[in-house]
C-alpha cells in the first residue's frame, strides 16, 4: 500500500483547539486573544503526577496552581501582579493539556522545555505581566517545590524518605493543607474538575479585577 504524501503543510500542524472555539498554533503561541476560562478549563482536565492518586481523583494543575499561590501568600504580602504569576506558573500546561513528570523532560528534549517557556512568556505578555525577577523567580520556585514535596505524600502516595532519596526533593513537605483555610474540605483531596474551574476562575478574575483599582 502506498504512503500517504505529507505536505509541507502537514507537515507543519501545530494546532491546539480550545474549548472557546480559539486555536492555539504551536509555531507562533502569541495569545493575543487569549481567554480566561479556556485556561482555567484546561488547568483543571490536566493532571498532576501522571494522574497518578491515592484518593478516588487525580489533583489538577488548577489546583496545584492555588496551592502554590497560597503558599506564597502566606509567605509575605504580594501585589496583584505578582499573584497572577503565581496563578498562571504553569497556565500552559492548561493550554496544551499535558503537565510532564519529572522523568519524562529530558526524554521529550529541550525543543520541549522550549515551547513552554516561549508559551509561558506569551501569555504573560497577554496579562501584561512583567516576567519574573532574579529574586521572585526563586521565592517562587521554592514554594513550587514545596507544594510538589506535600502532593507527594499527601496525593500521589509517596513516603517521606521516598520524597528524599527517589524523588529527590530534600525539603520538609506541610502536614496541613493551605488551601483548606480557604476552602474548607478534606484536607489534600484532590477536586472535581468542575470545582477546580470553578475556584481557579473566581481567584483569577478576583485578581484581575484587583489590577483594575
Amino acid at each position: 500500500m502506498a504512503k500517504p504524501v505529507q505536505t509541507r503543510h502537514s507537515a507543519q500542524r501545530a494546532w491546539v483547539r480550545l474549548p472557546s472555539g480559539r486555536r492555539i498554533d504551536l509555531h507562533d503561541p502569541t495569545f493575543a486573544d487569549v481567554d480566561d476560562t479556556d485556561l482555567s478549563l484546561g488547568l483543571a482536565r490536566t493532571f498532576r503526577w501522571g494522574g497518578h492518586s491515592v484518593w478516588p481523583l487525580p489533583m489538577s494543575v488548577a489546583q496545584h496552581s492555588l496551592l502554590v499561590l497560597q503558599i506564597r501568600r502566606s509567605q509575605c504580602k504580594l501585589d496583584p501582579d505578582a499573584q497572577l504569576r503565581e496563578l498562571l506558573h504553569d497556565a500552559e500546561e492548561g493550554l496544551l493539556g499535558f503537565d510532564p513528570i519529572s522523568p519524562l523532560k529530558p526524554i521529550l528534549g529541550e525543543g520541549f522545555l522550549a515551547l513552554l517557556d516561549q508559551m509561558q512568556k506569551a501569555l504573560f505578555a497577554s496579562y501584561g505581566l512583567s516576567w519574573w525577577t532574579q529574586e521572585e523567580k526563586a521565592k517562587h520556585k521554592k514554594a513550587d517545590v514545596l507544594a510538589a514535596a506535600s502532593e507527594a505524600i499527601h496525593v500521589a502516595g509517596w513516603s517521606r524518605e521516598e520524597v528524599r532519596s527517589v524523588l529527590n526533593i530534600q525539603v520538609t513537605p506541610l502536614v496541613d493543607d493551605p488551601l483548606v483555610a480557604v476552602y474548607g474540605g478534606v484536607p489534600w483531596e484532590p477536586w472535581t474538575t468542575d470545582l477546580a474551574n470553578t475556584r481557579f476562575l473566581q481567584e483569577m478574575q478576583t485578581i484581575l479585577k484587583s489590577r483594575q483599582q
